[in-house]
């Protein structure tokens, strides 16, 4: 059997990425290194639990929510369906035709990161009634290549308090711009951090 294709749909992380505005922002040093008379290289990561591909667990947005280690594992690995939403808007009309197919992660491709090394303050994200759809449909999981499921500007996070206090899983900044939309296997894991309210993720893509 052809071995299956993979995509890895992980935004690679150095030393000064773009990040949200106002988080911590992201530095690679090191703790030792060959190159100094050490025995080793040691690296020391300082980042906000939300740089790069991240997964937002529900503490991020409800007090009383779990945090990001204590996330169900299920939903960030099993079938996801990818859909191509570039240029459209994600509101209630675009939410139940996505769900049509009855996907149980849905992987949204907005064309939000035009430059690289720019942060975008402009993207495409679900509207309150969009996630309420998603949520009632069954998805379980709702990734986006956009930084956030709610607009730049949003004060009150209505998708993200929505989603996670149901329940749904959201993974953000995912890399799928090179990836043909349609089926996959989702595999997303966070790590196991029991304060943070969110994990990077090693995100990737398997045909089924």
């Amino acid at each position: 059997m052809p071995e299956p294709t993979l995509y890895d749909v992980t935004r690679p992380v150095r030393s000064g990425m773009p990040v949200w505005p106002g988080d911590a922002p992201c530095c690679v040093g090191w703790t030792s290194r060959m190159a100094d008379g050490d025995a080793a290289n040691v690296a020391e990561l300082r980042m906000s639990a939300h740089t790069g591909t991240h997964a937002d667990g529900p503490f991020h947005v409800c007090a009383d929510g779990v945090r990001i280690g204590a996330a169900p594992l299920d939903a960030f690995l099993g079938p996801a369906l990818l859909v191509d939403a570039r240029g459209k808007e994600l509101d209630a009309n675009w939410a139940r035709e996505a769900v049509a197919a009855a996907p149980a992660r849905l992987l949204v491709r907005t064309g939000a990161w035009e430059d690289a090394d720019g942060f975008p303050a402009r993207f495409a994200a679900p509207t309150a009634e969009a996630a309420r759809i998603l949520m009632e449909a069954g998805v379980r999981l709702l990734g986006t290549d956009a930084p956030s499921v709610d607009p730049f500007d949003s004060a009150d996070l209505p998708a993200h308090r929505i989603l996670c206090a149901a329940g749904v899983a959201i993974v953000e900044n995912l890399l799928l711009d090179d990836v043909p939309p349609g089926a996959w296997e989702l595999i997303a894991l966070p790590l196991r951090l029991e304060e943070a309210d969110a994990s990077p993720v090693r995100a990737v893509l398997r045909s089924l």
